[in-house]
C-alpha cells in the first residue's frame, strides 16, 4: 500500500481527529492543580520536582508536549503520580517556548534541569517525554548533551508519541512559529542522530494515533536499532495521542513498568 501525505498540516493535527479533543486540557490543568495542592513541589527554575516520601528509589523524568509552542509543566503535574506512587521522585522540566526559542536551545535548557534535579536525587535516571517533549527525551541520550556522569545514570528512556524526524514538519504552517530550516531540523532529529549506548529505549504511541506519529516511533526504534542500541516500539492499542499518556499515572501500567524497572535489559 502507498503511504503518500497531501496534506502535512492534516497529518500532525492530533485535536481534529479525538473525539472530545477540546476538554482534555481544562481536565489536565484542574487535575494538575489539585495533585501539586497534595504534593506541593520543590520549583527548579522552569521546571517542578516532585518528591516522594522517603528517599526516593530513582528520578523520572517527564518533558511535556505541544509542539514546543504550547504549555509549561503546571499542566501536567497529576502524572507524576505513577513515579512518586512507585517511590521516585519526578521532574517535569519547563522550556521557553517558538517563536522566542529555537528547539536546540530548548534541548539544553531542558538537559539543564535534568542535570539539576540529579544533583539532588541519586540513583537512577529514566527519561521520558511526550510529542515534542519525546522528541526532547530522545535527544536528551544523544552524545554531548547531558553531561556524562549524569548520562552514565541513565537506565531507561521512553518517548511517548515522539516527533523523531523534525523535517516533515517545515512543511506545515506551524513551521511559521517554529522557524526549521533544513540544517536545523537534521540536526536536532534524534532518528538523524546516534543515541549513546547501553541505553534501553522504547518508542510508546497510541495505536489510534494519526499515522504520522506511529510513522515516527516506528522509525526512532529502527533507526537506533540499526546503530546497536536496544530498542522496542511499543503500539498501545486503542490509545490516541491525549489518553496514551494516563498510563504515567498508574505505578502498575505496562508503560511504567518499562519505564521504572529495566533490570531485564541489562
Amino acid at each position: 500500500m502507498l503511504y503518500e501525505i497531501t496534506d502535512w498540516d492534516a497529518a500532525y493535527a492530533n485535536g481534529a481527529h479525538i473525539p472530545g479533543a477540546d476538554g482534555y486540557v481544562p481536565r489536565w490543568t484542574e487535575d494538575a492543580a489539585a495533585f501539586r495542592a497534595a504534593h506541593p513541589p520543590q520549583d527548579l527554575g522552569r521546571g517542578h520536582l516532585f518528591l516522594p516520601d522517603g528517599d526516593p528509589r530513582g528520578l523520572m523524568v517527564f518533558i511535556h508536549g505541544g509542539y514546543w509552542m504550547r504549555f509549561d509543566p503546571s499542566v501536567w503535574s497529576h502524572l507524576a503520580a505513577g513515579a512518586l506512587a512507585a517511590g521516585w521522585s519526578c521532574l517535569m522540566p519547563g522550556y521557553p517556548l517558538a517563536p522566542e526559542a529555537r528547539i536546540a536551545g530548548m534541548t539544553r535548557i531542558v538537559a539543564d534541569q535534568v542535570a539539576q534535579a540529579a544533583s539532588q536525587v541519586a540513583g537512577p535516571i529514566a527519561l521520558s517525554g511526550h510529542s515534542a517533549g519525546g522528541h526532547l527525551a530522545a535527544r536528551l541520550i544523544c552524545p554531548d548533551v547531558l553531561p556524562d556522569e549524569v548520562a552514565g545514570r541513565v537506565t531507561a528512556c521512553l518517548p511517548i508519541s515522539a516527533l523523531s524526524d523534525l523535517r516533515p514538519l517545515m512543511r506545515t504552517k506551524m513551521n511559521g512559529t517554529l522557524r526549521l530550516d533544513a540544517d536545523e531540523a537534521r540536526a536536532e532529529s534524534p532518528a538523524l542522530l546516534e543515541p549513546r549506548m547501553g541505553i534501553p529505549v522504547t518508542a510508546w504511541v497510541g495505536g489510534a494515533e494519526r499515522p504520522e506519529f506511529i510513522r515516527q516511533s516506528r522509525l526512532l526504534a529502527d533507526a537506533w536499532a540499526g546503530l546497536g542500541a536496544a530498542t522496542d516500539c511499543v503500539i498501545d492499542p486503542g490509545r490516541h495521542h491525549f489518553d496514551v499518556i494516563e498510563a504515567l499515572a498508574d505505578p502498575a501500567s505496562p508503560l511504567m513498568r518499562r519505564l521504572l524497572d529495566q533490570s531485564g535489559w541489562r
